[in-house]
């Protein structure tokens, strides 16, 4: 049995649901599209009190099980105005499951900024937040474990949610007790912050009970040494997602400079300072961490430390959605500035993908120079303050981008596109068109599929069974960059459900769980007015031929659903 818990944040009621087998395994993305549409939220301003905040944690949150203890938070997006599953990594998901707690839905508002406490005990309390307000990430983190003790993990509304800024995500403790692993995407932050919900404190305690607890534990082994013997596994540990820049600038699907080429340097002409040889070069020799697990039990560590040149910290972790988008998409080549700028996003908890991409875009506009540091750092400084410019740039890539009528805007159902430019990565493409989460490639990412002389069907065949497969993780806690094991081993997987919970589940469950969770948040979105029109990538992926390769978008919305629409049957 695992509790869920309802908080009415008006009368600070709670109310405590008993969840058993299946309904605790069919959690994260597919429990809050199931929640959303039978709420009716898909009709409701996202900044109101009836906009439902959702955190869900996985069926085998709280244990070792190897990149299982991804937290799903939802809510209607601000920033899209259509359904949104942000994913994140760290310990709040791991201290949920042990308090054996499923996880819980912030519904209404505070009238009052307040701190929500959830202890071992089971009691539930809320504290002013007074003393946390107008602060950075880093401080509230500070403040919470000097008031709480170090046995425990926690949710930030940054500074840039405390206004509803649409860049802000919602910060996680990682396990060292950084505030650095958001759920970044879609304006969640901005949502916590019109609840007046500044920080959700939550007790660690003891791995929880299941059905067949010894049988789980020899899943739980079997499933690490299966990644261990995974040679994508071993480049994750040593060099990360950073490994992925020098993928995309080899096959010239780099974002540069707001997405005007695909490379930044000739590979055989100059080292790509922003991929992962580099970096971890540079930071093995500095005395950096190039392996960090975000959550407690993970193998694969492919997070990391990144320091200066006399071995200090600057930020963790530097990734590559990070490098790509507020790095080469901003005309930056050095990764020491990349991070620095990374740190201060963190402290703000802001999401770099969004962030990235809005300032490729007013450096597009002329407000600055591609390359120019001095410009992005004083960007973010207003974003800190709240200023009249500040909480422009804070709503995000196309707003900002209408303002200053920029032709050239990369987004998708109003979110800044991630670090894959879809001519050259056409699979991901397509997953980014279609999903109803916003331009987010993690939905569905295949970004070196071979897409010669495939045909539009084809690739969207593709792009379904990733998106598929990712849809199923994103339900279960489960990282997808396991994939390389979770996708072949659906019997280890479902048993291990099964051991868990006490059901009896095949290995078909994966992929009904996936396409169920796709066919809900579409249905979401379908209620929230969005049309096939919304899925068409921005004219100039069309029109420009991207430098090296000289290619084009070759795939409109409407043939891209036609194909879709014959695959769901």
């Amino acid at each position: 049995m695992r509790k869920y818990l309802h908080i009415n944040l008006r009368d600070r009621s709670v109310e405590t649901e008993e969840l058993r087998g299946e309904a605790i395994i069919r959690a994260g993305r597919h429990y809050i599209a199931k929640t959303l549409l039978e709420r009716g939220v898909a009709t409701v301003d996202p900044l109101s009190p009836e906009n439902s905040l959702i955190f869900s944690a996985g069926p085998f949150a709280g244990t070792n099980f190897s990149n299982a203890n991804r937290l799903s938070v939802g809510c209607k997006s601000p920033l899209t105005g259509g359904i949104k599953e942000a994913n994140s990594g760290g310990t709040f998901a791991f201290a949920l499951g042990q308090l054996e707690t499923a996880g819980f839905t912030l519904h209404g508002a505070a009238d009052d900024w307040v701190v929500i406490r959830i202890t071992r005990d089971g009691s539930i309390t809320f504290e002013s937040a007074e003393p946390y307000l107008g602060k950075g990430n880093n401080e509230v983190a500070a403040l919470l474990f000097e008031r709480y003790g170090k046995k425990v993990s926690f949710a930030l509304c940054g500074p840039v949610g405390e206004y509803l800024g649409l860049v802000a995500g919602i910060a996680f403790a990682d396990t060292d007790g950084r505030p650095s692993r958001l759920a970044a995407r879609g304006g969640v932050g901005a949502v916590m912050g019109s609840k007046k919900v500044k920080a959700i404190v939550v007790d660690m305690h003891k791995m929880p009970t299941f059905h067949d607890r010894k049988k789980l534990m020899g899943a739980i082994r079997e499933y690490s040494s299966r990644l261990n013997k995974e040679p994508a596994i071993d480049t994750f540990k040593r060099i990360g997602t950073a490994n992925m820049a020098d993928i995309t600038n080899q096959i010239g699907g780099l974002p540069v400079r707001n997405f005007s080429a695909g490379r930044l340097v000739e590979a055989s002409q100059e080292t790509l300072k922003l991929g992962g040889d580099h970096i971890y070069r540079r930071n093995v020799s500095r005395g950096g961490q190039p392996s960090h697990a975000c959550m407690p039990g993970c193998v694969i560590e492919c997070s990391n430390v990144y320091v200066d040149e006399k071995g200090k910290e600057i930020v963790s972790p530097l990734e590559y959605e990070t490098l790509g988008l507020m790095g080469s998409n901003c005309g930056l080549k050095d990764p020491d500035d990349v991070a620095r700028l990374n740190a201060v996003a963190n402290d703000l908890g802001v999401d770099t993908i969004e962030v990235g991409a809005m300032l490729g875009v007013l450096m597009q506009a002329g407000q600055g120079a591609f390359g120019d540091v001095g410009f992005m750092m004083e960007a973010l400084e207003d974003i800190r303050r709240g200023n009249t410019r500040g909480r422009l740039l804070a709503q995000g890539t196309a707003r900002v981008g209408s303002h200053y009528k920029v032709a050239r805007i990369p987004v998708i159902k109003k979110q800044g596109i991630s670090a894959y430019d879809p001519r050259v990565s056409e699979v991901t493409g397509i997953s980014m068109m279609v999903t109803a989460q916003g331009a987010d490639h993690t939905t569905g990412n295949l970004p070196v599929f071979d897409c010669k002389g495939k045909s539009t069907e084809e690739l969207v065949a593709a792009s379904l069974g990733i998106q598929t497969a990712c849809a199923a993780a994103d339900s279960l806690g489960l990282c997808i960059f396991g994939r390389s094991v979770t996708s072949v081993s659906a019997d280890l997987i479902v048993n291990a459900l099964n051991d868990a919970h006490g059901t009896n589940l095949d290995s078909s469950f994966l992929q009904t769980l996936g396409l169920e969770a796709l066919r809900m948040e579409w249905e979401f979105n379908k209620a929230a007015g969005f049309t096939e029109a919304d899925d068409e990538l921005p004219g100039f992926f069309y029109e420009e031929a991207l430098p090296p390769s000289g290619k084009t978008a070759r795939h409109h919305s409407a043939e891209v659903n036609q194909s879709l629409r014959g695959l769901l049957g």
